[in-house]
């Protein structure tokens, strides 16, 4: 499930340079995250630190998409897609359904494709984060469809597209298109709350994908089934429920719910779907789910026990579905903790021995490393007892995960002395606030009178995920750290709030079929500022070698979303990833100050920045062609977090030879 309420602020040893040189000549951007693992790494070496500030604009190119017709477009609409680079052409798609194929040199259109999306639904997103790319090992060079663009629509079908032209796949589902809407147990009111916004995770010839459901509208909500299908002929080959809906699940013996739980939970619990990108091992056939919460997130009476394999990773056998193994990393979630982040597959240096790991990262801030064979820990795992004392009907687990890695985000409770304004006046105001509002730390469970949540429900890490730099072993993340205040409403109350007057900025759900409605916002002050002191988003680099933090910086400023004299206020909210090379560098846009940022790898240091004309709310990528580094990246802006709306996709290079 994703729903972002909007921010308001109004081991590997080192390659060679033989190697650089032969990563290079090897090297495309072929799957969301570089190539399926979500390492978010170019191993390309032209643009370093040392001559990273004459990077200029190379092209830019404008699709034209600002979502006019969509009702929701100017609260909803985002351009969160990562370009693909296959050969010397680039791809990426937009959230109203159009796909685009140029010139990976120039920046000139090759061809554009109109998925025709159902303007007329409320759509509970619209973003889409990229396509996938597949090249079918049996057709003859040169074939129709022999190479093909496969991606999703918000209005929930999975098309395929000739990668030459740009023209359907006949051959896939129907004239080139699934209907995804089909067997999830849909409900007509809530026709554009099932989506899919994250390409399909591409492993031989199955795609497989998930799918995003709008948040808390009750507790029967669509299903969150994973499902793989064959690449050529659109079949469906196998799907995964990650809520059990039978009284045991059969072949899952790692499963502790059963009996009466299980029998509750099939009976109508939903969601638990996997909306963020999927990674992939396709030497072990394995795709590696992150899942949310099970419907509703913020009340769990009606779900009962800790929800395996909701908010989990899981590994699913991608020619089968077969569950392989299963590790939950928020028990009974009542705070929209999804596992939000694309998991990300590195081979790590253990007591002299390489051993393939997965690195999650987690809207909590957590960081949990796993061996990608049988999800055992790298790193250790305790079980914490964490806060009690629900509403009636709530029962929350007694004791949380927590990595033994250190946390990116504060887990400290929030207290009227930690209260922050631009003026002694909003100061006070946040002050009073907090002290009204129940307040012990991560994972205090939602109650009546309003409860601090802390990271909030946007992260922590969220979708943008890390980027992992193999030469220093380091991780790098994006956070954010900011207070979100979530209330449960009596059902009979729910009317009466909402006609008020007194929220106006908060949002509210109805979470039927509970009896609790829901209501949430964050926590700030009259002034627009949150209510504890910034920075507000970080960028991290975690030295997986060592376990220990080996830099953190503020990023972005309050540039654009606060009035002057506070535009420099240092660690910005933020909502997208970053990107490393080979060459040293740390390439990231996110921020609400729309700025695309180089930083030195090593240091932390910003050593270039970039005025964008929107918001960077994606992650860029980086390819080399003709003998020249490209770092390009999506600028469309993102409505909920507030940044300019646009349509542009931008490259950056060094000056080229003249």
């Amino acid at each position: 499930m994703r729903h972002l309420l909007a921010i308001g602020l109004a081991v590997v040893p080192a390659i060679g340079a033989a190697g650089v040189a032969r990563a290079q000549a090897a090297f495309d951007w072929n799957a969301y995250g570089g190539d399926g693992r979500g390492q978010r790494h170019a191993p390309l070496a032209q643009i370093t630190p040392a001559n990273v500030a004459g990077l200029e604009l190379a092209w830019s190119f404008r699709t034209g998409e600002l979502g006019e017709g969509f009702a929701r477009a100017h609260e909803a609409l985002t351009f969160e897609a990562t370009p693909l680079k296959v050969g010397d052409t680039l791809y990426f798609n937009t959230a109203t359904g159009k796909v685009f194929a140029l010139d990976a040199a120039s920046g000139r259109e090759r061809w554009r494709f109109d998925a025709n999306v159902d303007r007329g639904r409320d759509y509970s997103e619209m973003t889409t984060r990229g396509v996938s790319w597949w090249r079918d090992a049996r057709a003859a060079a040169g074939a129709v469809c022999a190479e093909r663009i496969v991606f999703p629509t918000i209005d929930a079908r999975l098309l395929a597209l000739d990668a030459k032209t740009g023209k359907r796949c006949a051959d896939f589902g129907v004239d080139g298109e699934v209907d995804l809407s089909r067997n999830v147990r849909l409900i007509e009111r809530r026709l554009g709350q099932y989506q899919a916004t994250s390409p399909p995770a591409i492993v031989g010839d199955v795609a497989v994908i998930g799918s995003s459901i709008g948040d808390n509208g009750g507790t029967d909500l669509e299903l969150g089934v994973v499902r793989g299908y064959d690449l050529r002929s659109g079949a469906l080959r196998w799907h995964w429920d990650p809520i059990p809906r039978t009284a045991r699940m059969p072949g899952d013996a790692a499963n502790p719910e059963f009996g009466e739980i299980a029998a509750q939970q099939a009976r109508w619990t939903g969601a638990a779907n996997a909306w963020a990108p999927l990674a992939v091992d396709a030497e072990r056939d394995l795709v590696f789910v992150p899942t949310g919460s099970a419907s509703p997130d913020f009340f769990g009476g009606e779900r009962p026990g800790d929800n395996a394999h909701a908010n989990s990773v899981v590994a699913l056998r991608a020619a089968s579905g077969e569950l392989v193994w299963g590790r939950q990393l928020v028990h009974h979630d009542l705070w929209d903790y999804d596992t939000a982040s694309q998991p990300m597959l590195i081979d790590l240096d253990r007591d002299g021995a390489t051993v393939p790991a997965l690195v999650q990262l987690t809207k909590t801030g957590q960081v949990f490393v796993l061996n990608r064979e049988n999800g055992e820990p790298l790193f250790p795992i305790e079980e914490r007892a964490v806060p009690q004392g629900a509403v009636a009907g709530e029962t929350p687990s007694p004791t949380q995960p927590f990595s033994s890695l250190p946390p990116l985000v504060s887990h400290a409770k929030v207290t009227p002395d930690d209260a922050w304004g631009l003026t002694f006046w909003d100061r006070g105001v946040c002050r009073d606030k907090i002290a009204a509002l129940r307040s012990e730390g991560i994972f205090t469970p939602p109650s009546l009178q309003g409860t601090i949540e802390r990271p909030g429900y946007a992260g922590g890490s969220n979708w943008g995920g890390g980027a992992w730099d193999p030469q220093r072993r380091l991780l790098i993340a994006n956070v954010m750290d900011l207070p979100f205040v979530v209330a449960l409403i009596p059902r009979g109350q729910l009317d009466a709030q909402y006609d008020s007057g007194l929220y106006k900025d908060w949002e509210f759900a109805r979470q039927s079929g509970t009896p609790y409605a829901m209501r949430r916002a964050l926590l700030k002050s009259p002034l627009g500022a949150p209510c504890t002191a910034p920075p507000w988003g970080r960028l991290v680099a975690l030295d997986l070698g060592k376990g220990t933090i080996a830099w953190s910086k503020p990023l972005g400023t309050s540039r654009d979303r606060a009035p002057w004299p506070f535009w420099n206020i240092e660690g910005a909210p933020n909502m997208g990833g970053p990107l490393t090379t080979a060459g040293g560098l740390v390439f990231i846009g996110a921020t609400t100050d729309q700025f695309l940022r180089a930083f030195d790898t090593a240091s932390g240091a910003e050593v270039w920045k970039a005025r964008l004309p929107a918001g960077a709310q994606a992650t860029p990528m980086s390819y080399e062609i003709a003998g020249r580094q490209y770092v390009v990246v999506a600028a469309g802006g993102h409505a909920k977090l507030g940044t300019t709306i646009g349509d542009y996709v931008l490259a950056f290079a060094l000056p080229a030879a003249r």
